[in-house]
């Protein structure tokens, strides 16, 4: 009796410690993810009350995790630190998404005159050489909090003025060289929003993303913060479908 007593009690024991092994490690696996930012992110407005990004992200987030929407439409670098202060103290990974509205801030040297294109592009130098030191204090601000930190280019936009456009997307590239020149010098994940939104239907209106595009950053979050698209140090990841 004592000899099946103990085989029982070593398969029940046997069989536990497979099944332990076996099963996913929620607790380990649960992340808070805090998105913060501009309109990127907080989007609900310009949805026509279709999902918006931190909705399509609760959606997709495992069993266990959630999400936090800090950012704010019209933020600049300058608002950051007003969102970290409200960060939740069980946040896991923090995601920015910002510059966008600096950049507008500056749209107005499109049309400025110049008398040579060295003199237009001093000028655009001197907008990017402002917003480069803010966006790196803003980085050292998220990384004081020592969690994991992806951030990301701002996208292109969807002009129906070609030139514009084109001129836009020019001058938008010098600022999305600050935020990958910060990426590859902190070592940090950066998402490429220029290719994650990059058809007509990514749009709800020329600056601002639809739900079809807030799908597509979702799943790019969501893909860069479950590690199925690791790298090391900077990584400009392309979105997902």
């Amino acid at each position: 009796m004592w000899g099946i007593a103990m085989n029982t009690s070593r398969r029940t024991f046997l069989h536990q410690s497979v099944a332990l092994a076996a099963a996913p490690n929620l607790a380990a696996a649960a992340r808070h993810i805090v998105l913060l930012g501009d309109s990127i992110f907080d989007n609900g407005a310009y949805t026509g009350g279709k999902p918006d990004v931190i909705a399509h992200l609760r959606r997709r987030t495992p069993h266990g995790s959630t999400a936090t929407l800090l950012a704010r439409d019209g933020a600049t670098t300058a608002g950051i630190p007003a969102q970290l202060a409200r960060l939740p103290r069980d946040a896991t990974h923090l995601v920015l998404s910002v510059g966008g509205n600096d950049a507008l801030q500056r749209q107005g040297l499109l049309q400025a005159p110049a008398r040579s294109v060295a003199e237009a592009i001093e000028m655009l130098a001197g907008a990017v050489g402002e917003f480069e030191p803010a966006y790196r204090k803003v980085s050292d601000a998220c990384l004081g909090h020592r969690l994991p930190l992806v951030i990301s280019t701002i996208y292109n936009g969807n002009f129906s003025d070609a030139r514009y456009g084109k001129l836009a997307r020019n001058a938008v590239a010098l600022f999305n060289d600050a935020i990958i020149r910060t990426a590859l010098d902190y070592k940090l994940k950066a998402l490429d929003l220029r290719a994650v939104c990059s058809r007509p239907e990514d749009y709800a209106n020329p600056i601002e993303p639809s739900s079809i595009g807030e799908a597509k950053i979702a799943g790019a979050i969501v893909a860069v913060v479950s590690g199925s698209a690791e790298a090391k140090g900077a990584l400009l990841f392309r979105g997902v479908g």
